[in-house]
């Protein structure tokens, strides 16, 4: 997506550094939030912006938790982010920054949940 675009198109459509678009175009794992990412994708989605995106993805993530049952003090006492159950809950919604390693972590936390 990147290579179709340019980097700088992406990072003047984004607000990201060039640098860290470059490297994420170079195959690197710069730290991105999960606003950031987004905001990525929404340069080659026609029909989404970032918003959008970010809220099917704390959607999608709320609707694991609840088929799950799996409560934020959960989440943090089981995943490795040195995050407290409140920090977990205002990281889905959006109130703190996310990273997409925190993303992942949860992610996977709540996906194994399900899939027992």
């Amino acid at each position: 997506m990147i290579e179709a675009h340019g980097v700088e198109r992406v990072a003047s459509e984004t607000g990201i550094a060039s640098e860290t678009v470059d490297a994420l175009r170079d195959g690197g794992s710069p730290t991105l939030t999960l606003s950031e990412a987004a905001s990525i994708l929404a340069v080659d989605a026609a029909d989404l912006d970032a918003e959008m995106i970010v809220q099917d993805v704390r959607d999608h993530l709320l609707m694991g938790m609840a088929t799950g049952v799996v409560d934020v003090d959960t989440i943090a006492s089981n995943v490795d982010l040195d995050l407290s159950g409140q920090e977990v809950q205002q990281a889905i919604e959006g109130r703190i920054r996310m990273t997409l390693a925190e993303l992942a972590a949860i992610q996977g936390y709540v996906a194994g949940r399900n899939a027992r």
